[in-house]
């Protein structure tokens, strides 16, 4: 039940939101809108819009591309499914909301879906609660010729016999609008409805407070019995069925659901299902609510997994499975930008992280407004779908503030790197840890599976929250990528791969303290050989030149070096002997000769040997590179300032 509370007391902490519509962008750049919704209302994607005049006849009616629009419902309407004809209680599908439905399907079997819609919407507006335009609603369906009117506006559309055209056969081009936004046949589309009020401009029914408060004070009326919640520990009136499409607007898997009255469900444990789980109305709506408002908000789905982060008083929390540089917080980014500034060698040793993490962790409460609220809560949720019908809570951990921010600060500081990445044909670099998805994308391609994206997501969240080690084949995969640059047909790909396993192989060896800046004093034999393999890259792309871009021998054999390091070397060494020769700066020459002098002396003579190397030889090889190319560039600044 934790988890529950966690989530009432979000929506608590966050009623001034309930109403209000934010938007969202899609991971197909589409502009969605969302809500933290009122109780006693949902969500469901409306294909027709019918606008009605206060007199109750039809103003216009038009297709609308499946939008998702807020709407009343009852505990019972909530959870329908197959023929168990149970209507919501304003906006529905064509079978509920239209009287003349049988007269054009001939399904005679859905005739009391219509009488239950109406008895219900009559039931609110002969009701205390009740509001006028739902009354224009109500004088216009009661009159039951709604398809009708729905044909002759050419929104929906006959066949030869006066039936409901099931399937559009005719050419593409001709295909009206209908057929392309419901899944299935014409009469399964959802309706919403609108009211016109000549010379004024009112607020959309499903958007309109009045209207939801209305409703809200009327079912209120109708909930009777009461009982101990289980969550807020009040007497308050209970429910059985509580509400689905948590993740989408189409979900029908339900975290708390329990239908087996003939099975052994209960059976030795429990007489009834309430006594497992008595939850009262209110608690239900709310936690369920800000659950779908924290998923719209801010959630990750993957492959129908939902990986949700957030703080009970404030939601936007810094999200464990990102990297800081994505998250958009007032201040921080330019806090991680000046204190890369402060040490442009990247030496980020443990000292120097600890020096500077209090000036992190406050820039970040600052940003949150959280200096004065100490006893923020951090809650982490994971939530999948087994079977279409049933969620489970798959991870959940709460966290004061405080401790939440060290381990996140202690995850960032250990797999902290030089890293890379494009965007908009740019390159970008910042010193920090690579995201749960680049890492995914890192090990196992660039376009992995979801399920592959989902299964490291959830097994590195761990590593974060309760210091695990990084899994060992997700270190491996990441290597043995870095360790082919001949693969990837964009070179900033393998730089991003390359900065990954860095980052990766950092954190697996954090006790012997490897940083971005060169390290001379280590004679570690894969360190060693992958400072010998970067100085072979660097001499031969000096001598190809700028123009040139094919790989140099190093990265064609950067592979087999890793399996067989001497062997390989010595070919390397034959291959790059023509580039030696072929570059004109005689101190160029020696400084290089007097480098692989200098890395061939640090090995101990047993280590100068076959043995395949660890994912260490990539630090090595990284950190040489950067170190050469940086003292080649301030060596051409020092020329043009001659």
């Amino acid at each position: 039940m934790s988890y529950l509370r966690a989530l009432y007391t979000t929506y608590e902490n966050n009623e001034i939101e309930v109403g209000k519509i934010a938007t969202n962008e899609t991971k197909d750049k589409k502009i969605i809108e969302y809500m933290l919704l009122p109780i006693s209302h949902t969500t469901q994607t409306a294909h027709i819009e019918v606008t009605v005049n206060i007199d109750g006849t039809l103003n216009k009616a038009e297709v609308i591309n499946k939008v998702s629009t807020i709407l009343p419902f009852t505990e019972e309407s909530g959870s329908r499914s197959g023929k168990n004809y149970v209507p919501h209680v304003l906006h529905d599908k064509l079978m509920y909301v239209a009287g003349d439905y049988v007269d054009y399907t001939n399904d005679n079997e859905k005739a009391e879906a219509f009488q239950k819609y109406i008895t219900q919407l009559q039931e609110w507006c002969e009701s205390p609660f009740h509001h006028e335009h739902v009354k224009v609603i109500y004088n216009y369906v009661r009159n039951g010729h709604l398809i009708r009117d729905l044909v002759n506006q050419k929104v929906l559309h006959l066949d030869d016999n006066g039936l409901l055209l099931s399937k559009w056969k005719g050419k593409a081009e001709d295909k009206p609008e209908i057929f392309s936004v419901v899944a299935g046949d014409q009469e399964s589309a959802f309706v919403r409805f609108n009211v016109h009020v000549p010379g004024e401009i009112i607020d959309n029914v499903w958007k309109n407070k009045e209207i939801i408060d209305s409703y809200i004070n009327f079912y209120n009326t109708k909930l009777k019995e009461n009982d101990i919640c289980y969550v807020s520990g009040k007497e308050s009136p209970i429910i059985k069925r509580h509400p689905n499409k948590l993740r989408n607007s189409g979900d029908k898997a339900k975290l708390i659901s329990a239908n087996d009255s003939t099975g052994f469900t209960f059976r030795g444990r429990f007489n009834d299902s309430l006594e497992a789980a008595n939850i009262s109305y209110d608690v239900s709506q709310k936690a369920h609510n800000a659950l779908k408002w924290l998923i719209e908000r801010q959630g990750k789905t993957i492959d129908g997994r939902v990986f949700l982060i957030w703080g009970s008083k404030n939601p936007d929390i810094p999200d464990a499975t990102e990297e800081f540089s994505e998250n958009n917080f007032i201040g921080l980014n330019d806090l991680l930008r000046r204190l890369h500034d402060e040490d442009t060698s990247y030496s980020f040793t443990k000292e120097v992280l600890a020096r500077q993490y209090r000036q992190i962790l406050q820039g970040i409460k600052k940003s949150l407004n959280l200096l004065e609220n100490e006893d923020e809560k951090i809650y982490i949720l994971t939530i999948d779908a087994a079977t279409p019908g049933r969620l489970a809570v798959l991870y959940y951990r709460d966290y004061e503030i405080d401790a939440y921010l060290d381990k996140l600060m202690e995850w960032h500081s250990s797999v902290s790197w030089r890293q890379v990445y494009k965007k908009d044909n740019q390159w970008f670099e910042y010193y920090g840890s690579p995201s749960f998805q680049t890492i995914a994308k890192a090990a196992y391609g660039p376009r992995p599976n979801e399920k592959v994206v989902k299964g490291v997501m959830e097994r590195l969240l761990p590593c974060v929250l309760d210091g695990r080690k990084v899994p060992i084949d997700i270190i491996k995969s990441a290597i043995v990528r870095a360790s082919n640059p001949q693969f990837f047909d964009n070179t900033w790909e393998w730089e991003q791969v390359l900065t990954v396993a860095c980052s990766l192989v950092k954190k697996h060896y954090e006790k012997e303290e490897y940083k971005v800046a060169l390290d001379k004093t280590n004679t570690d034999r894969d360190y060693l050989f992958g400072r010998l393999l970067a100085v072979a890259d660097v001499l031969e792309r000096s001598a190809l030149g700028k123009d040139e871009n094919r790989a140099t021998n190093a990265l064609r054999y950067m592979n087999v070096f890793q399996s067989n390091p001497l062997r390989t070397w010595n070919t390397i060494q034959k291959n790059i002997q023509p580039y030696m020769i072929k570059l004109t700066n005689n101190n160029q020459i020696r400084r290089y000769t007097d480098l692989f002098d200098e890395l061939h002396g640090k090995f101990i003579y047993e280590e100068f040997n076959n043995k395949p190397l660890s994912g260490k030889y990539l630090l090595g090889y990284f950190s040489q590179r950067e170190d050469l190319y940086k003292k080649s560039d301030k060596k051409e600044e020092g020329d043009g300032n001659e």
